[in-house]
């Protein structure tokens, strides 16, 4: 199948050529969601190199079961995000348990420390979505409304440009933009 076919399907559609063993497929996917996920797992693990490798470990796993997801049980960013983040905190407590070990803790201590990076994590994660929460409210309405409706409903840019009667050039470039100010919120939060 083309890129120009394949960028107009669901991400239902997009699984089941992946399942096909599609790789256009999952490049498709990858465009749309790994930034996503990505920052997640950044989120997450504090580390590029492993919130990089863990997004590679997250898409090859949908390379490998792209039946995994169930469409009737949600939208497919939300369970992406969901496997992310839980591959994520596994990764994290991998890493915990390698660092107690090179240091020789006990079996007792290594757990405590492990909780211990889990609750910052999650405390990290908690408080990045406030910040998040509030810089959105900043943004201009319709970039506002694309990028809650984009990243946390799942909607694709042509969904997108079909649900609110926008072209998809206007889709696109309020998204862009948003983003755009959005991560120049952020840095500026940051600060």
């Amino acid at each position: 199948m083309h890129t120009a076919m394949l960028m107009t399907l669901s991400e239902n559609e997009l699984l089941q050529q992946v399942a096909r063993r599609d790789e256009e497929a999952l490049m498709l996917l990858y465009q749309r969601y790994g930034t996503l996920v990505y920052g997640l797992c950044l989120r997450v693990l504090r580390r590029p190199g492993l919130a990089e490798e863990v997004t590679q470990d997250v898409f090859l796993k949908l390379w490998r079961q792209p039946e995994r997801w169930d469409p009737s049980l949600g939208q497919f960013s939300s369970w992406l995000l969901t496997i992310s983040r839980n591959a994520a905190i596994d990764r994290l407590r991998s890493e915990g348990r390698q660092a107690q070990a090179a240091w020789g803790a006990d079996e007792e201590g290594a757990d405590s420390t492990v909780d211990l990076h889990l609750f910052a994590a999650e405390q990290t994660n908690w408080l990045n979505g406030q910040v998040l929460r509030r810089l959105l409210g900043q943004l201009p309405p319709e970039q506002r409304q694309l990028i809650e409706l984009a990243f946390f409903e799942g909607y694709s840019h042509s969904e997108l440009a079909d649900l609110l009667h926008l072209p998809l050039g206007t889709v696109k470039t309020r998204l862009r933009m948003g983003m755009q100010k959005l991560r120049a919120l952020w840095e500026e939060s940051e600060r």
